[in-house]
This record gives structure tokens, C-alpha cells and sequence, in this order.
């Protein structure tokens, strides 16, 4: 270790390269990644290697990068970093720098002597006056001889506490900043650590192991080791905040010394110093750090290289599939007209598959999209409602509305005869009492029908935002004619089951006749017991009250004739709705896919006003969609022709 350490200082003293055996090889490498940054393809999702460096205030930082760079970078109180710091450094053989500043879509020319001045104008003009932060970027390319070859990028400085002329959230607004550039795995993080703190203290360790718990790509360098030698040595040994890629302990430079100067200055206090030279020197001094910073980031580059290309080719892939999906621009009338009838060939077999015959493969995930299934949750519903409606509670208020009814239509003639008018008058009570339940019914199912086909037909015009209004006109009108016939049809059965009592069901005559068995062990139990409980249990009714029953012993018989008659023939009447109501509206949603849906929308688009010739134009959400996706498919290719330029390169550096 000493004869390299003799070396770095001879090397120093001659003015030599920080570090050069890496650059012929790493550039090209450096030059691709900064070639795809400049290109700004992480704005596609693709996320490129980093060298990230992060510090809390006063860590000295900025001596480190200056110390790197060969440059003096922007110094004061409080955040001198307030955007993030893009520096490309370029080894150059020729002697004179050539210094420049990129921002704002410009590029500004500067010199060793004016770069701190530059930053702080390009600072000013993208952050604004005063001391607020900005997460645009700036990037410093500085080629000159000697600097090693590496591009990091500097973030604010971290401070909790604001001071005069800082926004109140200014911790907030540069952890949202620092948590962006290190959260990604292809981040390494360069966390700069003050030698006169205690490491476990720092926020930039608390904010990197959120993210990087292992340290596996942290790098730590401990700037002022000069001001705080006492036990550094094990600090870095001990590791207690988990810096898996190791420490480099570095002496700042000092007042007025030259960058030559300082690094023979350093070399020579980690040569000399009675503490600090029991630090392994493998782990002190910039030109170390220069090197592992080269030697990580080639590593890095070239094992994420392949990830990167893989993808930007599926990234390409992807939009020139979506390219394809787009609908053409229109040129004429008969293109409009092609286009027009395909989206309604389109919609139409779309509703066919989700209303006729039960396939949501185009929505797996939208279970309001599963008609079928929808619809039979409405009838099952809809058939719940009407046999719990108060008119089929067959116990309710037993045989009082029968006694009653017979009393108001009895005549003079024999006894025991059922008047058909009794069965009727409380038929048709019972009928009205529930003829609401069928049209409201109806009407839910047709507004939810056209949700359903409203739905469809903006899916399937969602680029022609010019006849959307137009579909959306003729799918409420259509509906509102079919949902017209329907009720009308409703209230039509409605009425026929007033109308008269019919069935050829043999179901009711089963019912009836069951029914029937009860009757004189019901009378015997009603008029022959003195002291017998006010309860009996009927068969199809539960238990019932009957105490109120003996004094209408004249007409008990027929009452309980007429209740099972009229109990018998509800269900067929109940049945009889429900399987006609289903009947009906299926065959209705079939004729409104089939029949109906096409000659309403083409009369409503090829009609006065349809305006079929507004699909000439191009919608700004579409154009807008359009240019994005060319754009991206062209800044990928760009991308792709930069990575394949350097990818057989990629062998000769892992030799």
C-alpha cells in the first residue's frame, strides 16, 4: 500500500490524470448512458444507472465534487445546490477546458473562472430568486485534462429547519427530489458523510436506507477527516449504517491551495498522520474515490445495459402496436363512411356478446359489464319483490277480506254457491296492489340496458370524439322507444290479469284440491271447540289467528273455499308475470341488438345534423394521443440506434 501511495502523490505532484487506465474503455460506455439521459428517455419509464450524490448540509459535498471535477462550484449559506446538478466529466488530452451549461432546452458556454457565476444565473432562471428549490435539471459538462470519466448528479443539500426566505415544506420539497433520483435499483447512491458527526445522525444515511437497507449500492465518503481524526479509523471499519460499497475517507481542500496542491496535501496527511495513517489506503483519498466511482459505474452500466435494451425494444414495441390501433385520419366521405359502419359492426357484436348470449371476454374485470348474469340478479329480484308484496301474504288478516267480499256480493238463490264475482273482486284488488312493481321493474332494466349500450358505443367511437355526441342522442332515443313498448306491453298484462281468471295450469287445481284437504278439520276445530287455543296451523299458510272466525260460521265454509281458490290461482298469476316479463324483455334486448340498434344510429348519423362528414376531422385528444406515441416511437429509436452502437463494446470491458 505505501508504494501506491507514493505513487498518487508522485502522480499529483506531476499534475497527472486523478485516474485514466479505465477511461478508454468506460467512455464509450458513459457516453451512451449520457447520450440516452440527454435524450430524456426516462420520461418512457426507463430507468438509467446513476451516480447520486446525497449529503446533509455542510457534509462537503461540494468540496468533493470540486475536488473531482478540478472546479470551484457555487459556496454561500444554505442550499447552494437548489436544482439537481447533472455533471458529465470528460478527460480531454488537450490542456485548455471547454466548460458548458445545458438547461432550458440551451447551452451556455462558460470557463473555469466564470462556472460558479454561470450555475448561479442558470440556477436563478430555472429556480427562480431567493433560496426556493427546483426538481428541473442542470447539467455541467466539463472536459478537461485529468478529471476522471464519470457523470453524477448533485441534489440539494439536506436541511430541516428553514430559514429566511426558504419555503416552510423545504425538507419536504428536497426529500421528494433526493427519494426520486435514489429510489431507483439502477441508483447508486454517493452519500456524503461529515468525519465530525456521527454517521447513525445523518439524514442522507436515514433517506438512502429506505431504499437501499443493505447498502449493496451505497458508496460512503467521509469528507473533513483532518477536522475529526479521532476515532475515524472506526467509524468505517465498524460500519454500524451498512455501506456495502465501502468508505473513501478524503481530506477537503483548504483556502486558497490549488486542486494539485490539496491532493499532494492529502496524500501526505494520510501518509503522516499519527490516526489517520492506520487507515488502510485503499479507502483514502480522491483519486481512490475517483477510481471506485469509475469502476462502479462502468460495472453498473454494463450489467444494466441489456436490461435497458430489452426495454426500449419493448417500449418501441408497444407503441407501434398502439400506433397501428389508432384509427386513420380520415380523407373523404367514403373513408368516413367505411369507419362509421365498422364501429357499429363492432358495437353491434359487442352488445350481441354481453346482452344476447353471455360472453364478457372484452370486459373480464367490469362485472357490471356481465349482462347476463346482471339481468338474472333483476328478474331473481323482481320475482323476490312480488311474493313478498303485502297482496301474496296468504296469512294476513285471514279469510276477513273473503267473509267480507261475500257479504257485499251474496244474492238471493241457493246456499253454498261461490259468486265468480267474489273471486274477482279480490283478484283484481290483489292485481292493482302489485301492477306498479312490473313497470318500475321494466323501466330499471331498459335504464340499465342503456347504460350498457351507451357504454359500448362510446368504447368503440372513443376517437371520434365528433360523433359521440350523435351516439349518445340516437342510444337514448332508441331506448326510449323500447323501453316505451315495453311498459305499455306491462300494463297491457296488467290488465288482462284483471281482466278475467284463466289458467290450463294443472298446477292450480293440485294446489287448490291440497289446500282443500284442511277445510273440516278446520271448521270442526273453528265452530265445535270451547276452549280451544286462538292458534291453528294451516298447511301453505303457518300458524294463523282464528278467534275472530266463530261468528262468521254462515259463511266460514265459502270464505275457506274462496282463500284457497284465490291462493292457488296467485301463484299461477305471480309465476305468469315473472316468466312473461323474462320472456318479453329478452326477446326485446335481442330485437333492439339484431334489428333495432343499426337503423336507429345510421338514421340519426346519416340524418339532418348527423354530420357523418365531422369524422374528416381529427379530434385534439386523438392528435394529441397520436403525436405523443409517434413522438415516443422516435425518441426509442433514437435510443435503440445510441445502445446498439455500443453494445460490442460491452465484451472488450468485461474482458
Amino acid at each position: 500500500m505505501g508504494e501506491e501511495s507514493s505513487l498518487v502523490v508522485g502522480q499529483a505532484v506531476q499534475g497527472a490524470p486523478i485516474i485514466s487506465s479505465y477511461n478508454d474503455r468506460i467512455r464509450p460506455l458513459l457516453d451512451t448512458v449520457d447520450s440516452l439521459r440527454h435524450l430524456m428517455i426516462t420520461r418512457e419509464g426507463i430507468q438509467l444507472p446513476t451516480i447520486v450524490v446525497v449529503g446533509d448540509q455542510s457534509s462537503g459535498k461540494s468540496s468533493v465534487l470540486e475536488s473531482l471535477a478540478g472546479i470551484n462550484l457555487p459556496r454561500g449559506q444554505g442550499i447552494c445546490t437548489r436544482v439537481p446538478l447533472i455533471m458529465r466529466l470528460m478527460h480531454q488530452p488537450t490542456p485548455e477546458p471547454d466548460l458548458s451549461l445545458e438547461f432550458n432546452g440551451k447551452v451556455v458556454r462558460t470557463d473555469e473562472k466564470h462556472v460558479s457565476e454561470a450555475i448561479n444565473l442558470a440556477t436563478e432562471e430555472i429556480a427562480g430568486f431567493g433560496k426556493g428549490i427546483s426538481n428541473s435539471p442542470l447539467t455541467l459538462e466539463v472536459r478537461k485534462n485529468g478529471v476522471p470519466d464519470l457523470t453524477m448528479v448533485d441534489l440539494p443539500g439536506i436541511t430541516r429547519v428553514p430559514v429566511h426566505g426558504q419555503p416552510e415544506n423545504i425538507y419536504d420539497q428536497i426529500k421528494d427530489i433526493i427519494m426520486e433520483y435514489i429510489t431507483p435499483e439502477e441508483s447508486i447512491i454517493l452519500n456524503v458523510l461529515s468525519a465530525t458527526v456521527d454517521f447513525t445522525t445523518c439524514e442522507s444515511i436515514r433517506m438512502s436506507q429506505t431504499v437501499d437497507k443493505t447498502g449493496e449500492r451505497t458508496l460512503a465518503v467521509v469528507t473533513k477527516s483532518d477536522k475529526s481524526p479521532e476515532g475515524l479509523l472506526e467509524k468505517v471499519t465498524a460500519d454500524d449504517v451498512n455501506i456495502g460499497l465501502g468508505y473513501v475517507c478524503v481530506r477537503n481542500r483548504i483556502g486558497e491551495e490549488s486542486y494539485e496542491e490539496a491532493r499532494v496535501e492529502e496524500a501526505r496527511l494520510f501518509e503522516s498522520h499519527p490516526l489517520l495513517s492506520k487507515i488502510d489506503k485503499s479507502i483514502v483519498g480522491i483519486p481512490v474515490l475517483a477510481h471506485k466511482l469509475v469502476q462502479i459505474q462502468a460495472a453498473s452500466i454494463a450489467r444494466n445495459l441489456p436490461a435497458i435494451v430489452k426495454s426500449i425494444n419493448d417500449k418501441l414495441n408497444l407503441n407501434v402496436a398502439e400506433a397501428k390501433r389508432m384509427p386513420q385520419k380520415m380523407s373523404s366521405l367514403t373513408e368516413a363512411m367505411t369507419a362509421f359502419m365498422q364501429i357499429i359492426g363492432l358495437a353491434k357484436e359487442s352488445l350481441r356478446k354481453i346482452l344476447v348470449r353471455g360472453e364478457f371476454d372484452e370486459y373480464p374485470d367490469e362485472q357490471n359489464m356481465h349482462c347476463t348474469a346482471r339481468l338474472v340478479e333483476m328478474f331473481n329480484q323482481f320475482s323476490d319483490e312480488l311474493h313478498k308484496h303485502a297482496e301474496s301474504d296468504p296469512a294476513e288478516k285471514f279469510l276477513m277480506e273473503e267473509i267480507m267480499v261475500l257479504e257485499e256480493t251474496k244474492g238471493i238463490g241457493l246456499p253454498n254457491f261461490l259468486p265468480r264475482s267474489a273471486f274477482l273482486t279480490i283478484l283484481q284488488k290483489r292485481v292493482k296492489g302489485i301492477s306498479s312493481i312490473p313497470t318500475i321493474f321494466a323501466e330499471k332494466v331498459w335504464s340499465y340496458v342503456e347504460e350498457i349500450v351507451i357504454s359500448v358505443m362510446m368504447h368503440h367511437s372513443e376517437h371520434y370524439y365528433q360523433l359521440q355526441l350523435s351516439f349518445r342522442r340516437a342510444g337514448h332515443n332508441l331506448i326510449a322507444k323500447m323501453k316505451e313498448r315495453s311498459i305499455n306491453w306491462v300494463m297491457e298484462i296488467v290488465e288482462m290479469e284483471k281482466q278475467t281468471d284463466y289458467t290450463c295450469n294443472p298446477e292450480y287445481l293440485s294446489d287448490w284440491n291440497k289446500l282443500m284437504v284442511q277445510q273440516d278439520a278446520f271448521m270442526t276445530y273453528v265452530l265445535t271447540n270451547v276452549d280451544w287455543p286462538s292458534m291453528i296451523k294451516l298447511e301453505g299458510f303457518g300458524e294463523i289467528e282464528v278467534s275472530h272466525l266463530k261468528k262468521y260460521s254462515h259463511v266460514l265454509q265459502q270464505a275457506f273455499d274462496l282463500k284457497m281458490r284465490i291462493t292457488a290461482y296467485w301463484k299461477i298469476v305471480l309465476k305468469r308475470l315473472v316468466d312473461c316479463m323474462a320472456l318479453h324483455l329478452l326477446l326485446s334486448i335481442g330485437n333492439l341488438v339484431n334489428k333495432e340498434f343499426e337503423a336507429e344510429i345510421v338514421n340519426e348519423l346519416m340524418g339532418p345534423g348527423g354530420g357523418i362528414e365531422r369524422m374528416l376531422e381529427e379530434s385534439p385528444a386523438v392528435a394529441s394521443k397520436r403525436q405523443k406515441i409517434n413522438k415516443s416511437i422516435q425518441l426509442l429509436k433514437k435510443s435503440k440506434e445510441v445502445v446498439a452502437k455500443i453494445m460490442d463494446k460491452i465484451g472488450t470491458y468485461n474482458d
